[in-house]
């Protein structure tokens, strides 16, 4: 959402930030406020971690507060978290329009808590900002009106480029960490259907095991606290991996322009990841980011230790000339605009 903060802030428009605290440590939270010199939120809920409807619960009855004493035109919401359901509810509830930006994306996974979260906000917003054409098809399939939908690109884009040249001068966590530009793989590991089930974390830890084996490749791992958490509670052991605490926005930005290969379970590094140019395998069976398969950049691994291995030799091998899917790095921009537009 930076971008469109900035776009706010550019074109004066009176806006408030209001922040759940659904990431409350200070490596998953206010450090991304600081790199990316965005305001302080007017409002920080501070309702941290708790089951998926106790999370949800708090957020709403504190969103509904809010917004009742603020009385917004209109809420703009991102992407699939428990987050964006909470503050696209609240909003219906009280009959405020809802923009949904990052609208439209599918994996056609329900186990997947973030495909429920994604479908229920598409249906109960008044604009949907999709990121790609493919999106905007599923919202269509859905039965969404198409006077709803709008293609705008993705804004992780305008993020990447706004902040590609200012965490290559800032950030020097390569020095840091004594790595090498494309002499790394690059490993992200948080989401609840593979690190809350000791038989899927262990065959994922196993595959990272016979990579490191094959390539004698450094790999790094900046461990999510959900996973560091559930390493430990199944006594499980990362040996061969170099794990490091959560990095900020530029430090990370760099380790990924700089990776190899990046390993995945995430949506968004899937993306940043295409954009860069940087070879992606993702540890998971679905994506809600097929354009990343399509041109070429990501390939779909699951968690089986083998086909791990054989999807990292198969990217390492293709060449990384793909388009970036996700637009021009001009979405905010859109979104401003259409926004400002309806709301006259």
């Amino acid at each position: 959402m930076s971008p469109v903060i900035r776009q706010c802030e550019k074109n004066c428009v009176d806006y408030f930030i209001l922040h759940t605290g659904q990431h409350y440590s200070y490596e998953m939270d206010r450090i991304f406020f600081e790199e990316l010199e965005l305001p302080k939120p007017k409002y920080n809920l501070n309702i941290g971690s708790g089951s998926h409807a106790e999370q949800t619960a708090k957020m709403l009855v504190s969103i509904e507060k809010v917004l009742i004493e603020e009385e917004p035109s209109l809420v703009l919401v991102h992407g699939d978290t428990n987050t964006t359901l909470a503050g696209a509810l609240a909003s219906a509830k009280l009959h405020i329009p809802i923009g949904h930006v990052e609208a439209g994306l599918r994996s056609f996974d329900r186990k997947m808590p973030e495909e429920i979260n994604r479908v229920l906000v598409d249906h109960i917003s008044d604009y949907l900002f999709a990121p790609t054409d493919n999106a905007k098809l599923n919202l269509l399939k859905e039965g969404i009106e198409e006077s709803k939908i709008f293609v705008t690109g993705n804004t992780i884009v305008d993020a990447v480029y706004q902040n590609l040249e200012i965490a290559m001068k800032r950030s020097n966590i390569l020095e840091r960490l004594s790595l090498k530009p494309k002499n790394y793989f690059l490993v992200t590991l948080h989401r609840q259907e593979n690190v809350d089930f000791k038989e899927r974390l262990e065959k994922i830890i196993e595959g990272l095991r016979l990579i490191y084996e094959e390539f004698s490749t450094t790999m790094v791992l900046p461990i999510h606290p959900r996973t560091k958490k559930m390493i430990e509670k199944f006594g499980l052991n990362l040996d061969g991996i170099n794990t490091i605490n959560p990095v900020g926005f530029m430090d990370f930005l760099q380790l990924e322009a700089n990776a190899k290969l990046i390993l995945t379970d995430s949506g968004g590094v899937q993306e940043e990841s295409c954009i860069l140019g940087v070879p992606c395998v993702t540890l998971r069976e679905t994506t809600e980011r097929p354009e990343t398969i399509e041109v070429g950049a990501n390939i779909l691994a699951g968690v089986e230790p083998e086909r791990i291995l054989i999807s990292v030799k198969k990217m390492i091998e293709r060449k990384n000339k793909w388009q970036n899917p996700f637009g021009d790095g001009k979405a905010a921009e859109r979104i401003l605009k259409i926004t400002l537009g309806v709301l006259k």
